[in-house]
């Protein structure tokens, strides 16, 4: 059986992950379940797309694995794609939530209108074996950024997020509803045939 690296150790990621690829017949493992180390790889990159493929290609290098990486985050289409690549960092290295839900608001007191606050999730995703790029794929969620937060799950920015095909935030969702819109199921869902044909070959 064919062996795919995913370069997380996020439990859940990993979860979500096996169950959209389960019918491709190939031993899913994560970080966590390797015998070497992988050193960290910094995700400095410009956009989601650069920091998976570096990921994904720095990793299987070291490891001689297929390997999938993802980057994503919220881009807010009147501050320019902001926050972008710093989803997670935006108010600070803390990567404190709350703070960087609190500086985007700020950050868009002055735009009332919906149609100025328009957002949405992006999810990158690289396929790279040791010796080459095998694709590379982004997902999107669509919504607006609403001026208050409404609701108790999710996390991030899922309590400014509105979806507008839910009528309610992500974080008015289940993390159910959430995984069937995600960016990163769609990120997959693009990923997977040329997972496919890579490893039928």
């Amino acid at each position: 059986m064919n062996k795919l690296l995913i370069a997380t150790t996020n439990l859940h990621k990993l979860k979500e992950i096996r169950a959209i690829l389960a019918d491709l017949n190939l031993e899913i493992l994560s970080l966590a379940d390797l015998k070497q180390a992988v050193p960290d790889v910094v995700e400095n990159g410009e956009t989601f797309k650069e920091n998976a493929l570096k990921k994904a290609s720095e990793i299987a290098t070291h490891t001689g694995m297929l390997t999938l990486a993802d980057d994503s985050g919220l881009s807010v289409d009147i501050l320019g794609g902001i926050p972008g690549v710093y989803s997670a960092r935006f108010a600070g290295d803390s990567k404190d939530d709350a703070e960087n839900r609190h500086k985007l608001l700020d950050m868009l007191a002055d735009y009332s209108q919906r149609d100025q606050r328009t957002a949405r999730f992006k999810c990158a995703m690289a396929l790279c074996s040791p010796s080459k790029v095998v694709g590379i794929v982004e997902g999107e969620c669509e919504g607006y950024i609403i001026d208050e937060e409404i609701g108790d799950n999710g996390f991030g920015y899922d309590s400014i997020f509105f979806y507008p095909d839910f009528g309610k935030t992500f974080a008015q969702a289940s993390s159910e509803e959430k995984n069937k819109v995600s960016h990163r199921l769609r990120a997959l869902e693009l990923i997977k045939p040329v997972l496919k044909d890579f490893v039928n070959k």
